[in-house]
């Protein structure tokens, strides 16, 4: 048992172990044939992971066989009470073992369960060809058999998993630089030795700990590149990084989202998934726009932070993480710790080590950089020829007031490139500035709006809020349904009350009765 366990453990495949093993317990039973079965809940069946042989000539085993929900519940309430099966027979089996045994694996053969964490792995089947016999004795050493086989099976489906976590990581790691039109995640950061001096000293200082980093800053200034440059520099740079957007899950999937689901653990739950904290492991998990999560998800969030558990939705096994957290905000958390809306035991667990980035108005000195390479993004998202900013074009940049900061910046240079069709970059008219032709007075509109004067700007923020009241006023605080507020916005009625929250909008206020005889909306 001792050399079975080790042949169990130190193979990274467990057809590799599988083989080995059979040609070990060929010497001690009658054996021809080991196969290693798996239940996949997902499609109700059970497939064949790992063939031994220790017979004459090598055995094609049918790889798959389909259950139906019925036989895998009766299936799985076997393998939860234990045992091994018997088979004597060699001519065609029914029941259990008509679907634990592939048909193609005649003679007599035992059968026994692989227990997993939280429910039935698998099975081991143990085949004696139509020559030979198992003994008491064989059946009581199958039994001893099972839990190194367990171990195989678990360590094979980690292994896999892990593999598809790393081809997903690797996806959204090749479609985030199409987006931002790089070749290479390590590319130098724009004003790094300018305007963001102060903040990548900060960045260096903190890489190479593992204490959580809280970043500051407004809409559009960098949050998430500060984030990726301090999981770069750190001893995690190879593994994963796991954006997640705090304000933009469902208060009810936020459980899901975050610590992942256990199959037919709510309506809708086909299947097992993993959560954030777990796709992290080994990494950074990067919780943008913190300050929206709302309070019982704050809860559950300190106390994986305290102990480093998880439990998913519908387990009931803890499930130990390595995750560092970089958490981003705009808002001011310690003013809603204030008022009760940001717990302060998470407050003082997650800002450790803050770092305040500064807004693009701050920075001016670093629009040069910034424009060239936009620009040159540009150029390679659109296919169009490069074409250089002008000093004439860096000094409109430099006098906008830039209120959406880098983000407005790189829309604006866009902008300017498709106008230009690779010619030049018609960075007047993206802001909105220039003295043009006469134009029809739907296009003056479009085109002065881009650029109105900035007593008459209100933040993004204010202006939304406004636009939602209107909306909320005109449907009486109606949220849902055809003549609700989202149906009048054109947004999902769950991003309508994300937002809202963000915004402190509370639609009590806008619900009153129709008066007699009101006219219902349309």
């Amino acid at each position: 048992m001792l050399d079975v366990w080790r042949e169990a453990c130190r193979h990274i495949e467990i057809s590799e172990s599988t083989a080995k093993i059979a040609a070990m317990l060929a010497k001690h039973l009658p054996l021809e044939v080991l196969l290693v079965r798996r239940f996949d809940l997902q499609h109700s069946c059970l497939n064949t992971v790992a063939i031994g042989h220790a017979g004459a000539g090598p055995l094609h085993a049918m790889s798959r066989t389909s259950c139906g929900d019925a036989n895998m519940k009766r299936l799985l309430q076997w393998a939860r009470a234990g045992g091994v099966l018997r088979d004597r027979r060699s001519d065609r089996r029914t029941g259990k073992l008509g679907l634990l045994v592939p048909a193609e694996v005649e003679g007599e053969t035992l059968v026994g369960p692989l227990p997993g964490p939280e429910q039935p792995a698998g099975v081991l089947v143990v085949n004696a060809g139509l020559q030979r016999t198992f003994r008491d004795e064989h059946r009581e050493m199958v039994e001893t058999l099972l839990e190194p086989f367990s171990a195989a099976l678990e360590n094979d489906r980690r292994l896999h998993e892990l593999a598809a976590l790393r081809e997903a990581a690797e996806a959204d790691r090749r479609s985030l630089l199409s987006r931002l039109g790089r070749r290479e995640m390590g590319e130098t950061i724009v004003g790094a030795d300018s305007g963001l001096s102060p903040v990548m000293d900060r960045v260096q200082l903190v890489s190479h700990s593992d204490v959580p980093v809280l970043i500051f800053g407004e809409t559009g200034t960098g949050k998430e590149v500060v984030a990726r440059a301090i999981h770069a520099r750190s001893a995690r740079g190879a593994g994963p990084f796991i954006r997640v957007n705090c304000g933009a899950i469902p208060p009810e999937l936020i459980d899901s989202q975050l610590f992942g689901h256990e199959r037919g653990s709510f309506t809708g739950a086909s299947d097992t998934r993993t959560g954030w904290f777990e796709r992290a492991d080994g990494g950074t998990l990067f919780l943008d726009e913190i300050g929206e999560l709302p309070l019982p998800a704050q809860v559950r969030l300190l106390r994986v932070l305290q102990d480093g558990f998880i439990e998913r939705v519908g387990g009931q096994q803890p499930i130990h993480v390595d995750v560092r957290i970089v958490a981003a905000t705009h808002r001011d958390l310690p003013a809603m710790v204030q008022t009760g809306t940001f717990r302060e035991d998470l407050w003082y667990r997650i800002a450790v080590f803050p770092i305040l980035l500064p807004r693009l108005c701050e920075r001016l000195e670093d629009i040069p950089a910034l424009a060239r390479h936009f620009a040159e993004r540009a150029s390679n998202r659109f296919g169009l020829t490069y074409v250089e900013p002008t000093p004439q074009h860096v000094q409109l940049l430099m006098t906008y007031p830039w209120p959406g900061n880098i983000r407005e910046l790189g829309a604006v240079i866009d902008r300017a490139a498709i106008l230009g069709d690779g010619k030049t970059l018609e960075i007047a008219t993206a802001l909105g500035t220039t003295a043009a032709p006469a134009r029809s007075p739907a296009a003056s509109a479009a085109v002065s709006g881009l650029r109105p004067a900035t007593s008459q700007i209100v933040t993004l923020d204010a202006a939304m809020q406004q636009h939602i009241e209107l909306a909320l006023t005109a449907t009486r605080g109606r949220i849902e349904g055809p003549n609700g507020a989202a149906k009048l916005l054109g947004i999902n009625p769950h991003t309508l009350r994300a937002r809202m929250r963000k915004l402190g909008v509370d639609w009590s206020h806008f619900r009153s009765p129709l008066p007699p005889g009101a006219p219902h909306l349309p």
